[in-house]
């Protein structure tokens, strides 16, 4: 049995902590912020999650919580046209072994939190804010903001965008402010009128802006997130935004997806940003995982997806408790490098060819969109939403 600290207490630094006790270590969860929780509002889950999910033991729990929807709709924006449709039931499920789900980014945080609260093995610190870190011979120490050090055997980050230990180890600056301001709200479903609500994601496209629509908590409440490639240059997270300002932001958006815009209140505000994928994740006995290795764009609704990736295949290849700790370090940045970058770049193309085109390149993109079947979809998701990379054995 190792002893391992993990820097953050968000979903990627408790899944990790799960696949590692799992594996036999003792697990540290050293999270700055003084109580353990979750902000945010709706993410998406496509099956590669669950089966992470399950590897980590959780995937009933979040099941319980989640909205499995039917399908995934890709309308025009402009003229209300829906362009493709994407069914997740059936052929889809059969596929590719689980659901697609959409929750609020709580009902996913919580399964974890409390499965690390169960375990014997896992300790939670909140009030440790990890600065940095230092190597010894077959050593790591965590270094905390208030300068005390603690050691273990191996060093996680999982500490997020702006993470510390990525910025000691990479030392690639600051993360890439994407330009697009994201707007996001929740709103009771019982505000939403009947003819408005369908178990779908739903997603508007236009000229440099794109909306879109989900139910979360059960059905209980409507995820409402818009976002607008208006060339922000500065980071910001969850500013509040007003009613007015939201609603002028998009003045082409009408029908049925303008009504479900007004509906909002109490909008916040991120100007989206990722990273460049790189190819060292580790030094020694550190690693990076989340979004502290591979920050993405949302657009491709994987974020937390592959943070829950990394946590089983991290776990699996730290079985036990191996001689050679740095090798299997490696071995997993290794493993994980190559999808990881391709899910990023792809997030980034998906904003600029997809969801964000104007005149003839987004008459082009309905064509295209508009002539594939449930198969073809289905075919060119399956790289992503297989989840054949959680196997370790061949380079264990």
């Amino acid at each position: 049995m190792a002893d391992i600290l993990i820097a953050g207490g968000g979903i990627g630094g408790l899944a990790a902590a799960l696949g590692l006790a799992r594996r036999g270590h003792r697990v540290t969860v050293l999270e700055r912020r003084d109580m353990f929780t979750e902000v945010g509002a709706g993410i998406q889950l496509g099956p590669n999650a669950f089966a992470a999910l399950d590897a980590l033991g959780v995937g009933r729990e979040v099941r319980d919580r989640a909205v499995l929807v039917d399908e995934l709709r890709f309308m025009d924006g402009t003229t209300g046209e829906r362009v493709a449709t994407l069914p997740v039931t059936g052929a889809y499920r059969e596929r590719f072994g689980n659901p697609y789900a959409v929750v609020h980014r709580v009902d996913l945080y919580l399964p974890l939190l409390e499965a690390c609260r169960r375990d014997p093995d896992v300790e939670l610190r909140g009030r440790h804010h990890v600065v940095g870190y230092e190597q010894q011979a077959g050593r790591v120490s965590a270094v905390l903001a208030d300068g005390t050090r603690l050691t273990g055997d191996a060093l996680i980050g999982a500490d997020g965008l702006h993470s510390a230990v990525r910025a000691q180890l990479v030392g690639d600056g600051g993360p890439r402010v994407s330009g697009h301001t994201i707007y996001r709200a929740v709103i009771p479903m019982d505000e939403v009128p009947a003819e408005l609500r369908c178990n779908a994601v739903t997603l508007w496209a236009g000229p440099k802006w794109h909306f879109v629509h989900y139910p979360i908590a059960g059905g209980s409440h409507l995820n409402l997130a818009a976002t607008r490639d208006d060339g922000a240059t500065e980071a910001v997270a969850g500013v509040p935004a007003g009613r007015d300002d939201v609603l002028a932001s998009f003045p082409e958006l009408s029908g049925a997806a303008r009504r479900l815009l007004e509906l909002g209140r109490d909008w916040k505000a991120w100007v989206l940003c990722d990273r460049d994928p790189v190819d060292r994740w580790t030094d020694g006995r550190v690693a990076l995982l989340g979004d502290a290795a591979h920050p993405m764009l949302q657009y491709a609704a994987q974020g937390a997806c592959q943070a829950v990736e990394d946590a089983v295949v991290l776990g699996g290849l730290l079985d036990g408790c191996p001689a050679d700790f740095e090798q299997r370090l490696e071995k997993y940045g290794a493993l994980r490098r190559e999808r990881t970058a391709r899910v990023q770049l792809v997030a980034r193309e998906m904003g600029r060819r997809l969801y964000h085109p104007a005149g003839v390149a987004a008459r082009a993109r309905n064509d295209l969109l508009s002539a594939l079947s449930a198969r073809d979809m289905h075919d060119k998701l399956a790289w992503l939403h297989g989840s054949a990379d959680l196997r370790t054995e061949d380079v264990a």
